[in-house]
């Protein structure tokens, strides 16, 4: 439009994250590096966060939104007193709970939604990483410049859940649990411009919530380049695998790996470290008595950076199990840090690691047989695995940094504010 004003060149940023777990899981590491950079690149950002909080790095301003936080890591599903229920949104959080449903993207929303009543002009952009609760619907109503990044669809999530329930009672619990998406869905439908992480999640997106593809680009995450880097003078360990399976639910394909594992292990010592921990009510136990290989498989959680880091440098190989994955953070992670890496085809991960043998080995998504066949191919073949964590890392370094995410990020800023100004 003519004479429409152009974006400053420094923006005021309001980035919400409504769980902000910076270990577990890719929002709170999301918001973390993706906020860094932008203050780099000269942006002034508040985050607004619920629990877990997020580690926010100098520069970045925060504004806690705070919850019942019912699912807290150390007292999970309590329940609180009569009289810590202060607010009508507070009621809701704990009823929803206590039924079975997940209220915590719902009631973000509407306790920011509370905040900013009046302060249409203190954002230049609020970004939302994907919480997309009803509570910002009056807010696109009221004209807050307001976007959205969707990571992957949770449909996905949903319909591997229910084809691994087992019982009835599980598929009621789960279309409890999940019973946001129809809201997700909607406000999704009306956000003005998005950003999704690979092609396949843009696609996805699509078929599955309804969003117009003109509407979304693709940005694809970063990794800490520097401190997930190769350490040199820790010695691998010839029969160590490592994975990342901090949800320990069925998208991340714990359970074929397992039965992979079992079949390594007719042939050569293997041991398997699985960064995470279990939930209540997961399979893996039986999963691990079923298999009799419990004594091989190791569970660490709540380590820091710097530790996993170290892990990386110790397993002769890393692996990406997983059925589905819009994107996948322990992918880069482990090819920054330099560790021969095989993974799936499931979702977008042939985008990030390349075809099979370009960075990594790629094999299908739930095929134990193909996933042994891989990793002992590459245990007998020190060279290979040379060969692919230096594939990896480069791989990495060219495409897959925190400042190119930023920069990437501040330019579809910029497109959107026009877009709006015109």
């Amino acid at each position: 439009m003519p004479g429409a004003a152009s974006p400053p060149d420094r923006l005021r940023i309001a980035f919400l994250c409504y769980r902000g777990n910076p270990h577990s899981g890719g929002q709170g590491v999301y918001t973390r590096h993706l906020t860094r950079e932008l203050v780099a690149l000269g942006h002034e950002v508040t985050v607004f966060a619920g629990q877990p909080w997020p580690h926010l790095d100098p520069g970045v301003e925060f504004v806690p939104v705070p919850s019942l936080d019912l699912y807290r890591r150390r007292f999970p599903f309590w329940w609180p007193w009569p009289w810590q229920l202060k607010t009508s949104v507070d009621w809701k959080e704990w009823g929803w709970a206590s039924t079975g449903q997940f209220p915590e993207a719902h009631t973000f929303s509407q306790r920011f939604a509370r905040m900013m009543q009046g302060r249409q002009r203190d954002f230049d952009v609020i970004h939302d990483n994907q919480c997309l609760g009803r509570g910002l619907t009056p807010m696109l109503d009221d004209g807050f410049p307001l976007m959205a990044t969707i990571h992957h669809p949770i449909t996905v999530d949903f319909e591997l859940e229910l084809q691994h329930a087992g019982n009835a009672w599980r598929t009621f619990c789960l279309n409890r649990w999940y019973s946001f998406l129809p809201a997700q869905i909607e406000v999704a439908k009306r956000m003005p411009h998005v950003i999704t992480v690979s092609e396949s999640s843009k696609t996805d997106i699509a078929e599955q919530m309804g969003v117009p593809i003109e509407r979304m680009q693709v940005v694809p995450v970063g990794v800490d380049h520097e401190r997930f880097r190769p350490l040199p003078h820790i010695a691998r360990n010839p029969d160590m695998l490592l994975t990342t399976a901090s949800g320990d639910v069925p998208l991340k394909g714990l359970v074929p790996l397992l039965e992979a594992l079992a079949k390594i292990r007719t042939e050569r010592p293997a041991e398997l470290t699985v960064i995470g921990k279990l939930r209540q009510g997961s399979q893996v136990p039986r999963t691990l008595d079923r298999l009799g290989i419990a004594d091989a498989v190791h569970f660490v959680s709540g380590v820091s950076d710097e530790r996993i880091v170290e892990l990386y440098a110790e397993c002769a190989l890393a692996i990406v199990p997983s059925l589905y994955e819009g994107f996948s953070l322990p992918a880069i992670e482990a090819m920054a840090s330099g560790a021969p890496l095989v993974a799936t085809t499931g979702g977008a991960l042939p985008e990030v690691v390349g075809d099979d043998g370009v960075a990594a080995r790629v094999v299908p998504p739930g095929d134990a047989g193909a996933l042994a066949t891989a990793i002992l191919d590459l245990l007998g073949d020190p060279a290979e695995r040379e060969r692919l964590a230096q594939a990896g890392r480069d791989r990495v370094l060219e495409r897959y940094t925190w400042r190119a995410t930023a920069e990437q990020t501040a330019e579809q800023y910029r497109v959107f504010l026009e877009n709006r100004g015109a």
